[in-house]
């Protein structure tokens, strides 16, 4: 049962096959064996899971049951889950319970999803490797001497593994996309505002977005339909309806106009991957669609551009852990200041206090206008090399990322190589737009991902492109050895 997608368990579960049950058993039976390997997970749910299989057969054994309903879920540990720890992979939360559910776990919930834990991740959402962690590192299944990216490495690994059919995201700079490329499944990031961030841990405010992991795009198209909505709670939410996702994952690709930027065929791109990413562009050539070499001028700043933007908010979104109302508080604090010192200097690791710092700069008196505004400027720039590549053509393609999976701490001692991870991935988040990975072959036995970035709210478009080119390739179905 372990090896099939949503979409099959699903009918499986209609058609009585299996109870979700028997199938929640058999993924918590996985977790138990492989999980000790992986540290893909913080925390497992046995009982509730079983608790939710249950209500989930009965069910469906009613006749109301929705497509998720009694599929085994994992959530990345940054959302809050009521009665169970939510950590965001930090020491800071270690001991905080959440008292209520974020948007995209109630809505999942109402799907009759079974939650079987929550899964591990860079701290706050901080890294491109998943090392960062307070839990200790996750490995890729691939080859557990490598990293399986971040910061969303833990529901990557998860999935990849085969411990869950599908798992939840984040995605700032990439945090879906380049562990799904590195892990070899398919990672939607929705535009910005399509999915809820109520609930979600806040990293930086103006480019997080949830999204699925899963292994097939078809499986991702099943779960942002219970995923996106609009959210009154949420002042970033958009208010526009949610289409079927899963309406047009058939439709023709012929005449599709598919850009290829120069700028994402560099010299910093693997030679290797480079080779996978044109094998990959001429299957959709095959397919009917036509490709265009275009130019996105300004993706050599993005890099920059984002680390102060994204600092700049972490640091502020980050000054409530103060070890005042919740979270890690130092022991016998001698007075304020020395709670507030030693709480959060005890609770950050040393990525999260890099970036504080920096983004405290970046927004200090003399500095604003010289970094944070320029920064935003650029952005501005950045996105309207968007806009004018998307009035010729309709998708944009490249790799997810520069390299495969490296070596768990082989760039631990050079953080701008680390940042440089996400090059590609970027972008998408500075201009609010919909982008996914795909697997697109393999490079010394590691995945290698494809990335598709589509115009705003145009996931349905990015997730048919996906999904058709996955029914002439099988990549998506393969999976790691010993898993």
């Amino acid at each position: 049962m372990h090896d099939k997608t949503v979409a099959q368990l699903g009918a499986g579960l209609r058609n009585g096959e299996f109870s979700s049950v028997e199938l929640t058993r058999a993924f918590l039976e996985r977790i138990e064996k492989h999980d000790k390997t992986l540290n893909s997970f913080i925390t497992v749910t046995p009982e509730l899971a079983l608790e939710q299989a249950s209500a989930a057969d009965a069910r469906i054994k009613a006749n109301e049951a929705t497509p998720l309903t009694g599929i085994p879920f994992a959530h990345k540990d940054i959302f809050c889950t009521q009665g169970i720890r939510t950590s965001c992979g930090s020491k800071m939360l270690d001991n905080f319970i959440s008292p209520y559910d974020a948007t995209v776990v109630s809505q999942l919930k109402s799907a009759g999803i079974v939650t079987l834990g929550k899964t591990n991740m860079d701290e706050f959402a901080m890294g491109s490797s998943n090392e960062t962690s307070y839990y200790g590192t996750v490995k890729n299944p691939w080859d557990t001497n490598a990293v399986p990216g971040g910061s969303s490495g833990g529901s990557a690994a998860a999935v990849a593994a085969r411990l869950t059919p599908v798992a939840s995201g984040t995605d700032t700079g990439g945090s879906i996309r380049q562990p799904a490329a590195l892990c070899g499944i398919t990672g939607l990031k929705p535009t910005y505002g399509r999915v809820s961030r109520y609930g979600m841990i806040a990293f930086a405010s103006s480019l997080d977005q949830g999204g699925p992991m899963t292994r097939t795009a078809e499986d991702a198209a099943i779960v942002l339909n219970a995923m996106a909505g609009f959210d009154e709670r949420d002042s970033t939410s958009i208010d526009k309806p949610v289409p079927d996702y899963s309406a047009h994952l058939n439709d023709s690709l012929e005449g599709l106009k598919i850009g290829l930027p120069k700028e994402y065929f560099d010299e910093g791109l693997d030679s290797a991957v480079g080779d996978a990413i044109d094998a990959s562009i001429k299957e959709y050539q095959k397919l009917g669609a036509e490709i265009v070499e275009i130019s996105l001028p300004n993706t050599h700043l993005a890099v920059p551009t984002y680390y102060v933007v994204a600092p700049a908010e972490c640091s502020t979104n980050l000054s409530r852990f103060d070890g005042v109302r919740y979270g890690h508080r130092c022991d016998s604090p001698k007075n304020l200041e020395d709670l507030y010192k030693r709480s959060r200097g005890e609770g950050f690791g040393d990525e999260v206090k890099r970036r504080i710092m920096m983004g405290t700069y970046a927004l200090s008196s003399g500095y604003y206008d010289a970094y944070y505004l320029k920064a935003q400027k650029i952005r501005r720039l950045i996105s309207d090399d968007f806009r004018k590549a998307f009035e010729k053509i309709d998708l944009i393609a490249g790799p997810t990322a520069p390299s495969v999976a490296f070596n768990i701490g082989e760039k631990n001692e050079d953080p701008v190589s680390m940042y440089l991870s996400d090059i590609y991935t970027i972008a998408a988040n500075l201009a609010g737009l919909p982008a996914i990975s795909i697997p697109a072959g393999f490079v010394t036995d590691r995945p290698v991902g494809l990335q598709l970035i589509g115009n705003y709210f145009e996931e349905a478009r990015l997730l048919g492109a996906a999904h058709q080119y996955q029914q002439v390739t099988d990549w998506h179905n393969h999976h790691p050895e010993g898993f």
